[in-house]
């Protein structure tokens, strides 16, 4: 899409939790290259934002669009589609314990389409360089500490060269200074990929050391402060 297009737009869309209305008539616009945080507390529908944005979570009143995909409007069978237009990143990690970094990237390269054996052997170096982990790619998720388990998720997240990321806690299972690690990371790859992040946190000292705009979820409404 053109650079002047936001890369995420929502009105009146009301964000669930199963059956709990979470936020009501969210209206949202991430434009890109943006750097985003969604702060709030627990279960103030943070992450139910974030489900809603990868398809996890339906879309039933208003506009949603996240790219050129129609969150109303799209079919089960588009959700892998979109989701290979979004890179994502857990605060669990979710690497696949039973096979090395590089096997790890591998599958997620041929589970979204690619074929070319060089090729995808390029394109995880390359990821893996941008987060200054190539020396890790034959080690087992267990081998690497929380914060290098991270920075592979990061990488993951990398592959297709996503528009946005949309991270999810991506420190809350890390102390402070891998936490720093990290987020000069994501601030690196906005600045210079020009990747807009949305980042979920309640950490008030990264929010502090690492400016961006901010939205508030709170008593149903999320906005910007």
């Amino acid at each position: 899409m053109e650079d002047n297009i936001p890369i995420i737009e929502l009105k009146d869309v009301d964000i669930t939790n199963g059956d709990s209305l979470v936020i009501a008539g969210l209206s949202l616009v991430i434009n890109p290259g943006e750097f985003v945080y969604l702060t709030g507390k627990v279960g103030s529908g943070k992450t139910s934002i974030i489900r809603t944005l990868i398809g996890e979570n339906p879309v039933n009143t208003g506009y949603a669009r996240i790219d050129n995909f129609n969150l109303l409007k799209i079919k089960r069978k588009q959700i892998p589609f979109l989701r290979r237009e979004i890179g994502v990143v857990f605060q669990d990690f979710q690497l696949l314990m039973d096979r090395s970094v590089e096997e790890n990237l591998m599958f997620v390269l041929k589970s979204t389409g690619w074929k070319d054996k060089g090729e995808m052997i390029a394109r995880i170096e390359n990821v893996l360089n941008d987060v200054k982990m190539t020396s890790k790619a034959h080690k087992m998720p267990h081998q690497l500490s929380g914060g290098e388990q991270q920075r592979i998720a990061i990488a993951r997240a990398l592959l297709n060269n996503p528009k946005i990321i949309l991270a999810d806690e991506p420190t809350g299972n890390l102390d402070s200074d891998t936490s720093n690690g990290i987020m000069e990371l994501l601030k690196e790859i906005n600045r210079i990929k020009g990747t807009a992040i949305v980042m979920v946190t309640h950490n008030r000292d990264i929010v502090k050391n690492y400016p961006g705009r901010i939205l508030l979820c709170e008593d149903n409404e999320c906005r910007d402060i």
